[in-house]
């Protein structure tokens, strides 16, 4: 039942990689002006959505599962008027990923089925689950990022 797990850690581990490569294969070439940019009066900037990213993660994986005592303040993470600069949002995202990273490789086979219950989250009843949600939240989010970071370049 070991490879198993291993075989499970490995490949979200991997994917959150793959999330996080993506998300900056779009935001590196931005700059601290367009990051922050709404392309349109409504919805969101780019670096809102990482702000978000780094937020859910940060409480659903980081507070829930590795117990990091996290706060989150959801709201902040889409009205923020006065955001960081570029540079130290998205390094505050990457230590969220190698934080994801290293609590998915800590779970042994019993941990994944371990009941699990969060603010708004009723779906995910046990650790595999929040795990999965998590990271198709965060590459739907990627993919808003690759529609903005178009329309950037456009204007």
């Amino acid at each position: 039942m070991a490879e198993v797990n291993e075989t499970v850690a490995a490949g979200l581990a991997a994917y959150y990689q793959y999330i996080a490569q993506d998300l900056h294969k779009w935001a590196d070439p931005l700059s601290n002006e367009q990051f922050w940019r709404k392309p349109y009066p409504y919805g969101n900037s780019i670096g809102h959505l990482v702000l978000h990213l780094t937020g859910n993660l940060n409480y659903y994986i980081g507070a829930r599962i590795a117990e990091t005592g996290y706060v989150r303040d959801r709201n902040r993470e889409f009205t923020d008027k006065q955001p960081p600069p570029m540079e130290e949002a998205l390094r505050s995202f990457d230590r969220t990923i190698a934080l994801v990273d290293a609590t998915i490789r800590k779970q042994n086979t019993e941990d994944w089925g371990k009941a699990y219950t969060a603010e708004r989250e009723p779906e995910a009843a046990d650790r595999f689950q929040i795990f999965v949600r998590c990271a198709g939240h965060a590459y739907h989010h990627v993919g808003q990022i690759v529609y903005l970071s178009r329309e950037l370049a456009r204007t």
